[in-house]
């Protein structure tokens, strides 16, 4: 016997401190207009030395778990999808589930990079729809400030932290409808931080942050993601442009409007806002996701396409019809210690691989 699998809820958190443009130009050769014109961003949040990935994933639990009416100890299993966990072991699933007070479930973190939170809702899905659970509490985030060498123009304007949060629960109404991963080890160039078995901890920095060819990425997408999204449509017994809504990784608004150009999608159809959050990895679906339940976009019976892509290279897409309710109006999901605090400024950004000294 199966059973229908639906997302009941949403959270996100961001942290409050914001890093604008204009604020690079101080510390390397860029300007505002060429950040915005190659890559759509003007803005990004990033997280305090002291924060950890578990310091958004905890708020961005409680709140899905309140948006989908679900008690924590209720929840049968946590994902956390994730490249930058809080450290090598325990996993931020198990650190998590502890802290929201899970303490039925079972956890661990999986690890796809920028498709890190699909893949987390397919394999959620899976559990659910065979029986083995019931509610599965799916995470996705990264703190890549702390993995950036913040003199590297080809990364540095790109990545920020930030992360949400989805119940996943048994439903008597069909919420996914279809889904699909990939991955090709061929690209494994592309994107990827060193440090690791291979490559242990030393004291070259450079091997600690992110290192991108943004051209062969950029062409990458351009050519595949159109394909795997037309592929999760059709499993579907859809057609991209059946979808209400698409939420495709946040990594460049320039891949998303050349994806939406090849697919015929209209403007409406996207949502975006690497504007604001640049891409946060495996953070920016379920971000842009919370934001868009928070503000009443998405409406009981539309049809979502989720799609996420980014180091492996990995791949992941999601097709379902969004059940969960429209949620009551909430403030803004920025991670704070109480106060506000001023955006930081290029000169607070610190050496590669160390996340900007609190000097505020």
């Amino acid at each position: 016997m199966t059973f229908e699998v639906a997302i009941t809820g949403v959270g996100y958190r961001v942290p409050e401190r914001v890093v604008k443009n204009d604020e690079f130009e101080a510390r390397m050769e860029t300007t505002d207009q060429w950040i915005s014109e190659r890559t759509g961003i003007r803005e990004r949040r990033i997280a305090d030395p002291e924060v950890a990935l578990s310091d958004l994933a905890i708020p961005s639990c409680r709140q899905a778990l309140d948006h989908a009416g679900i008690d924590p100890k209720d929840v049968d299993l946590v994902i956390c999808g994730t490249s930058t966990p809080d450290m090598l072991m325990p996993s931020t699933a198990a650190i998590t589930a502890h802290a929201v007070g899970c303490t039925r479930a079972a956890a661990f973190d999986l690890e796809a990079a920028c498709s890190g939170f699909v893949y987390a809702v397919v394999v959620a899905e899976q559990f659910i729809r065979n029986g083995t659970y019931r509610n599965v509490l799916v995470i996705g985030g990264d703190i890549l400030s702390k993995f950036i060498n913040w003199d590297d123009r080809g990364t540095a304007i790109l990545f920020a932290d930030g992360a949400g949060a989805a119940v996943l629960s048994r439903s008597d109404r069909r919420g996914v409808l279809a889904s699909t991963l990939g991955a090709d080890g061929s690209g494994q160039d592309l994107i990827q931080i060193p440090l690791g078995s291979r490559t242990p901890p030393t004291a070259d920095k450079t091997l600690h942050v992110v290192h991108m060819k943004g051209r062969e990425v950029y062409k990458w997408a351009v050519d595949n993601v159109p394909k795997i999204l037309t592929q999760v449509a059709g499993a579907a017994d859809l057609t991209p442009a059946d979808f209400d809504h698409v939420i495709l990784h946040q990594a460049n608004l320039r891949i998303i409007e050349a994806v939406s150009k090849r697919l015929g999608l209209r403007s409406d159809q996207m949502i975006v806002n690497v504007d604001r959050m640049a891409n946060t990895s495996a953070g920016t679906i379920p971000i842009a996701l919370g934001e868009a339940a928070e503000q009443g976009r998405l409406k009981p019976g539309d049809r979502l396409c989720l799609l996420g892509f980014g180091s492996g290279l990995t791949w992941a897409a999601t097709a379902l019809t969004w059940t969960a309710p429209v949620p009551r109006p909430a403030p803004a999901r920025t991670a704070t210690t109480g106060h506000h605090e001023p955006s930081v400024t290029a000169s607070d950004l610190a050496g590669p691989g160390v996340v900007p000294s609190r000097s505020l």
